[in-house]
């Protein structure tokens, strides 16, 4: 499993600026981080396998039809004006390292992510991890970089400061991901995903929801809800990401072995802060999918999903009803309760997996009785009760209707990712919401990758050969050799190797990137078992 967010972007003294120059200096700015540590500012990355237009339905989009947006398999490029925007190479040259480089938009850092200029936005992709906490923690790593460059480019003249913002709204009728991706079997029929997740994700909100004020695509009606993306989603099913919005995506690119895996790509979630909040998102997410490849999903079904979605993240009090196919009324709460419920009976009959396993259905139950209470009393772990917390004392000290535009102000603040600014932040450092990493942990996940999964062979190639590694993506990684004619473009289409277990000492005992691909390659010349 892994999380990609993308990040709400500002300069306060350039109001007009263009947020795709802004991006791209995040990138850069990092990249120039990099270089310090490693003498290379990371990998570019390798397009090489990219589908973004075959849809899990059984068809491809053509070109012509498809949304500009939907082509991520084309490289992103600033155009001469933006590159004299961005302060052009001569005059930013603590970011850029020579002519031939120009401005980055797209890398691979040394910890196995992707980060890189998306829909005018920058994007933290995490590396592939095999359970929830892990997921939490190189996802929180992602904060931590972005924070760096914004650091960097602060501190470098010529360049006006840059805020980032994990969210996912500007309040403007704009909407920007936080996306989730799960490997499955590629057996499992599609339309079986479907019915087992719609209900699940249409009220997996009263857990992870982020808290948004104002109701409405551009926020305009007076109000508090639960989730950022609920009023961005037009469609139960569909291939888009950023228009007619689909609760379940259909995008097959599965960055693997295809005839083997699927790559679920879930674009419903909120971007959040609170760890428990992901850690649920991630944790039973995983247990629903294992519930449908088991065929033991709930048999629920919602008359009309969008609207229930809609419904349920209008009302934190959590009490509005949505209508079954069945004509039976059921809140957001209540469809977690079922899903729980068989969650613990799939769980029991057929063991945890992991500790993390029973980790999760621990926090789930424990999280839903609270919000069954009261759902105020999960402000210490919910990102959108901690929200509503804070904006409620604004409103009562200040008086204030929840059309005031200073509540709005509020909300974005909460999601500054500067811990001196962000009220997400002051309150994790007051003790006021649980914690479940320490910083340590998360500041190690900065530049080192996971080491269960081929992130671990893909971060460890840009640590030791950070000048022959010029290409890498999900399912490749790229060297230039000066003793080898070609290319070695290296393949990981089995997620589960490129291990430390199976790569760790291949690395341990390589004096040079030759001697590591000899190793790796062998006298066939094709690529070792490990990968």
């Amino acid at each position: 499993m892994g999380s990609e967010t993308e990040y709400g972007i500002h300069a306060p003294g350039e109001p007009l600026a263009n947020s795709t120059v802004l991006s791209s200096q995040v990138i850069n700015a990092y990249a120039a981080t990099m270089r310090k540590g490693l003498g290379n500012p990371g990998a570019r990355w390798d397009y090489t396998d990219e589908e973004p237009l075959h849809d899990a339905r059984g068809f491809d989009l053509s070109r012509d039809q498809a949304d500009p947006s939907q082509l991520t398999d084309v490289p992103p490029v600033l155009d001469a004006e933006q590159i004299a925007l961005a302060g052009g190479r001569a005059a930013a040259n603590e970011f850029y390292t020579d002519e031939s480089s120009g401005v980055l938009m797209n890398m691979v850092l040394s910890n196995g992510a992707r980060l890189y200029v998306d829909h005018a936005h920058p994007e933290y992709s995490s590396p592939e991890v095999t359970n929830p906490l892990d997921a939490v923690r190189w996802d929180k790593a992602g904060d931590a970089v972005v924070l760096s460059a914004l650091r960097r480019i602060a501190a470098t003249p010529g360049f006006s400061p840059v805020n980032l913002y994990k969210n996912n709204t500007d309040n403007k009728s704009v909407s920007y991901g936080a996306h989730e991706n799960y490997l499955m079997p590629r057996s499992l029929p599609f339309n079986q995903i479907v019915t087992g997740l719609v209900p699940f994700f249409v009220s997996r909100q009263v857990v992870c929801g982020a808290g948004r004020v104002g109701l409405g695509t551009n926020g305009r009606t007076p109000g508090y809800q639960i989730s950022q993306r609920a009023d961005f989603f037009e469609a139960e099913v569909g291939l888009e990401t950023t228009i007619r919005r689909p609760i379940i995506n259909t995008r097959d690119e599965p960055h693997s072995v295809a005839d083997k895996y699927r790559r679920l790509h879930v674009i419903i979630g909120d971007a959040n802060l609170s760890e428990v909040s992901i850690f649920l998102k991630m944790g039973t997410t995983a247990v629903v999918l294992s519930m449908i490849e088991h065929g033991e999903a709930p048999d629920v079904q919602l008359a009309d999903p969008v609207q229930a979605l809609q419904a349920i993240s209008h009302d934190p009090s959590l009490q509005q009803k949505v209508a079954l196919s069945d004509g039976s009324m059921v809140t957001g709460l209540d469809l977690q309760e079922i899903y729980l419920q068989a969650a613990v009976e799939h769980c029991t009959r057929h063991g945890t997996a992991t500790d993390q396993t029973a980790q999760v259905l621990r926090r789930w139950a424990s999280v839903l009785e609270i919000l069954r209470r009261d759902p105020m009393d999960a402000a210490d772990q919910l990102d959108w009760v901690a929200k509503l917390k804070l904006l409620q004392a604004y409103r009562e000290r200040d008086r204030l209707e929840w059309g005031d535009p200073r509540l709005g102000l509020i909300d974005l603040q909460y999601a500054d990712v500067r811990p001196e600014k962000g009220l997400h932040h002051r309150l994790a450092a007051r003790g006021r919401i649980q914690r479940l990493l320490s910083d340590e942990q998360i500041a190690a996940a900065v530049s080192q990758p996971p080491e269960d999964t081929r992130a671990y062979f893909r971060g460890k190639c840009i640590q030791h050969f950070p000048h022959e590694v010029v290409g890498a993506s999900w399912d490749s990684v790229i060297f230039d050799l000066p003793d080898r004619r070609r290319l070695q473009r290296i393949p990981t289409r089995e997620p589960l190797r490129g291990n430390r277990e199976l790569t760790g000492k291949l690395f341990e005992e390589a004096s040079s990137a030759e001697d590591f691909i000899t190793a790796l390659l062998g006298p066939s010349n094709e690529p070792h078992v490990a990968t």
